[in-house]
């Protein structure tokens, strides 16, 4: 399985050239709304899971048939937590050393309570960490972390990161229906932003199947609320448009699993990206022989058919 792929349309960073640091599904956070399913098990432990050195080959190669055109971002986006690599300092420089594009790390922000963590990601021109609540007690019930993490050292980490980092800091809020889009709870989590002084706050709502088979977008006044209650850096981010990229397609089959890995896709999308290389009795072959293969599954959430990579773990039981 590759490890950089795209580019991406992205909410945040128009085209963006991921780079997956991590095996599916490797965190220390079981978000309710994972695109990428449950954390089973979870970990907390820091290890070069991928030689940073197969990383940067890829990204050279990917590189060299890439116009500059064609990417805006590159962005460490994991099937996971990207900052339990213990080279991602190393890695990003190293892709600094290679590119002029700039360079973001989309994290949960776990792990910036320590201090070589806060070193390593300092390195990239922004940082786009998860705040989805004001409490320990709702990010339990949200963010389903690891027992051994802490919301208060979470917290803390942000605003001493926010202290020494000179790039931009933009917080992610994914706002799900019923837990975190209420005032009272609004409230709570703008008082803890304010005290972190990002430069974005980004509202985002679950588009892609969730983990959790009930978990469901906030409806229009809940997101008008969130707006006008997190302060003026706030923006609502609705979800991307645009062309995914299978890259220079040798193996069709790879390329579609080295996205859905990390961005589970509609069946209409995914459809139109291959049509792009392939034709119209083509694609349909080749999905049926991914399904029958059992490399993928599809998932149906939102009134969509999605593919996503069989590993991937969702629930269709109903909240209790």
């Amino acid at each position: 399985m590759e490890h950089v792929f795209g580019p991406v349309p992205s909410r945040r960073l128009g085209r963006s050239l991921g780079i997956d640091t991590v095996p599916l599904k490797t965190c220390n956070w079981n978000c309710v709304y994972c695109q990428l399913g449950r954390s089973q098990p979870m970990t907390n432990e820091r290890k070069e899971y991928v030689p940073r050195e197969v990383i940067l080959a890829e990204f050279r190669n990917t590189l060299s048939r890439l116009r500059a055109c064609e990417m805006d971002w590159v962005t460490f986006v994991a099937s996971g937590e990207p900052a339990l690599h213990a080279g991602l300092g190393a890695l990003i420089r190293g892709v600094k050393d290679l590119t002029d594009r700039p360079v973001a790390v989309i994290t949960n922000g776990s792990l910036l309570s320590r201090p070589e963590v806060r070193e390593e990601m300092g390195a990239a021109d922004a940082v786009l960490p998860t705040l989805d609540a004001g409490s320990a007690e709702l990010q339990r019930r949200i963010n389903r972390p690891h027992p051994a993490l802490r919301y208060e050292e979470h917290v803390e980490g942000l605003r001493v990161f926010r202290q020494s980092y000179a790039g931009k800091l933009w917080i992610e809020v994914m706002l799900v229906r019923g837990l975190n889009d209420g005032e009272a709870e609004l409230r709570e989590l703008a008082s803890v932003l304010r005290s972190i002084r990002p430069d974005r706050i980004h509202l985002l709502v679950p588009t892609r199947p969730p983990a959790e088979s009930w978990v469901e977008p906030p409806d229009e006044e809940g997101l008008m609320r969130a707006a006008a209650l997190l302060g003026d850096v706030t923006s609502l981010l609705h979800p991307a448009e645009g062309e995914f990229d299978l890259g220079e397609v040798g193996d069709v089959v790879e390329a579609v699993l080295t996205v859905i890995t990390r961005h589970p896709m509609r069946e209409d999308q995914l459809t139109a990206a291959l049509g792009r290389h392939v034709p119209g009795e083509e694609v349909r072959r080749i999905l049926a022989d991914l399904l029958a293969s059992g490399r993928v599954q599809v998932v149906e959430r939102y009134g969509h058919r999605f593919f996503s990579a069989a590993p991937s773990r969702y629930a269709d039981r109903p909240r209790r």
